[in-house]
């Protein structure tokens, strides 16, 4: 289970190497993904807080990357966080998030990213539950749940 101390030392030293790389032309983000999910995850935007998709859904299941299908989280790590946005305590494995230090909009923060495709996805707080501290506020243009009760028929 990752700390915050891990998360630190991931955005100030090295990421975990990922399974695969995915690279598209900005042209072909442009056409797999819609206008919302574009902003998102390629100009690293923010969705409106309690008005998407995952905020206050807690269905059984995993979440995957819009832009390249990797397992990011377990909805079994999905928490109800208050934040208008999914809140998530860890990510599936160690090596599917990267980690960046974000200091725009005059706040310092750590931005999550799918660390396949390199798409922003939101980012993450040492704000979050027992025992591990970590909260993952993730826009749900970037992610989208898989139901694995439907894989099994």
């Amino acid at each position: 289970m990752l700390r915050w101390i891990d998360v630190l030392k991931f955005a100030k030293y090295s990421n975990p190497e990922p399974r695969e790389r995915e690279e598209k032309t900005d042209e072909e983000w442009q056409q797999k993904l819609t206008p919302e999910q574009y902003n998102v995850m390629r100009q690293k935007g923010t969705e409106s807080p309690y008005r998407n998709a995952y905020c206050r859904s807690y269905e059984p299941g995993i979440y995957t990357c819009v832009g390249c299908g990797t397992l990011l989280f377990n909805a079994t790590e999905k928490y109800h966080a208050i934040s208008g946005w999914p809140s998530f305590t860890q990510p599936s494995t160690k090596g599917a998030i990267k980690y960046m230090f974000d200091d725009s909009h005059n706040m310092q923060r750590i931005e999550v990213q799918c660390n396949t495709c390199d798409s922003h996805l939101g980012h993450v707080f040492n704000d979050g539950p027992v025992p591990h501290g970590l909260r993952y506020c993730i826009n749900s243009a970037s992610i989208q749940r898989v139901d694995l009760e439907n894989d099994h028929e």
